[in-house]
């Protein structure tokens, strides 16, 4: 349809397109629809609500060491692409209330689906949800601070998602499928429950932690741009994101399991794995250097 309407499908021959439109006043329908569209697409493949249904099944049968590709590399693609057409698209304001919505819509249904499971890939498929949700935020925003938060959180996103999923293989091989078989995780394996439960209070962005330096970017490029009510939402559901990630700790700590079982180690690559993203996950609030490149002349700019 755009091609149909415009007669080029580069994105430079496009951006000088949409630009001439912009200057006569001039609007096609079938360049809106084609852009509509390919938004669509896109989030339908992030998950994204509405066009989630088809993830926490996709994620609860996958193997296990399919389910982070699918969680981290579509996603870093596709909003790779979705940050190219925000920048050349004359259609900004339409594209901000599609993602201010569907950033609203994820964020809620995935705090409150997330509360009723009982399967801890289920709860981090739906987690997923949320954080798409979050990661939103930066392209509802319209401005460069929204994308460079955006980019900063995917990137932290990544790396708590690589980090939860290098342990997940070590409970699976354990036949630990339900929340409610980690009873044992803290008496026959501290190290592996502090590490998790790290990475659990970072989804949920407690600070010092590496989710709390990605939710701040994102709802301080929200209040800068006049998102009030997407702040509100944000901060919301983070609070009620508390309640299932600290579950996942109490259970680890506090809670006596049905049956016991004697994980088995992880081997070497996990465990080299595991350490190197824990120690991003800790380090990058008190050392957040990597992230904001220090100008005289200009400023505060992130690397990104």
């Amino acid at each position: 349809m755009i091609y149909g309407s415009t007669g080029a499908t580069h994105f430079d021959q496009l951006a000088k397109i949409f630009t001439e439109y912009e200057m006569i006043g001039a609007s096609s329908s079938g360049l809106f629809m084609g852009i509509l569209f390919i938004v669509v697409g896109f989030l339908f493949k992030i998950t994204a609500v509405p066009f989630h249904m088809w993830a926490p099944d996709i994620y609860e049968g996958s193997p296990t060491t399919v389910t982070p590709f699918l969680f981290i590399v579509p996603k870093i693609s596709i909003y790779a692409n979705m940050s190219r057409l925000s920048i050349y698209g004359s259609y900004g304001a339409t594209l901000q209330q599609i993602f201010f919505l569907c950033s609203i819509a994820s964020m809620i249904l995935g705090a409150m689906a997330a509360m009723a499971q009982t399967k801890v890939k289920r709860l981090l498929a739906h987690s997923s949800i949320g954080h798409v949700g979050y990661i939103c935020t930066g392209f509802s925003c319209g401005t460069i601070e929204g994308i460079q938060s955006l980019l900063i959180g995917l990137f932290i996103y990544a790396s708590m998602t690589i980090n939860a999923f290098a342990i997940v293989p070590a409970l699976r091989q354990t036949r630990v499928k339900y929340i409610a078989d980690l009873g044992s995780l803290a008496k026959t394996n501290p190290i592996l429950a502090i590490t998790f439960s790290i990475t659990m209070f970072s989804y949920t962005g407690i600070p010092p932690l590496a989710g709390f330096c990605s939710k701040f970017y994102f709802f301080f490029a929200a209040l800068g741009c006049g998102a009030y009510f997407l702040s509100s939402v944000g901060i919301v559901t983070s609070v009620i994101g508390c309640f299932y990630y600290i579950r996942l700790v109490k259970r680890m700590f506090f809670d006596t399991p049905r049956t016991w079982i004697l994980y088995e180690p992880m081997d070497r690559n996990k465990f080299l794995l595991v350490a190197m993203t824990s120690c991003f996950i800790t380090s990058s609030f008190p050392y957040p250097s990597p992230f904001v490149l220090s100008d005289s002349s200009n400023g505060t700019h992130f690397i990104f």
